[in-house]
């Protein structure tokens, strides 16, 4: 069974989101059983900071052993922050897929989406129907 973190929303494209911080962003990556799924990550093309997104826009790409996945944006906004520890070593998404692994921050444009995500029951629901 995946690790399904309680403290993190997530969408049935396999993205988990943060809470909202006190800066206005949240924190993006795919689950353990999305990086599970695809194998050994190679590279994850990463967006650019100042991008704008819009929910279920994909803003880049992560490539494994077995396949290239599009990245969806779980809800609109500004990308603030991308982790460029992933340059060096995309592997953290695979070794650390809720910590160092993360892929992007985003500022939403329109907070109240975020309840629009699936809770830890909801995705683990999901996941059971895979």
């Amino acid at each position: 069974m995946s690790n399904v973190p309680a403290e993190l929303s997530y969408t049935s494209e396999h993205e988990w989101v943060s809470a909202l911080t006190a800066e206005g962003t949240v924190r993006v990556g795919i689950t353990d059983h999305a990086q599970d799924a695809l194998g050994d990550v190679v590279y994850v093309d990463l967006p650019s900071v100042g991008d704008s997104v819009a929910a279920e826009d994909s803003f880049g790409e992560i490539e494994s052993t077995k396949s290239v996945s599009d990245l969806f944006a779980p809800i609109a906004g500004e990308i603030v922050a991308v982790n460029e520890g992933l340059e060096d070593d995309p592997a953290l998404v695979n070794s650390d897929p809720y910590g160092e692994g993360w892929i992007i921050e985003i500022r939403p444009e329109n907070a109240d989406d975020l309840a629009n995500l699936l809770d830890a029951e909801a995705y683990k629901a999901e996941l059971a129907k895979l």
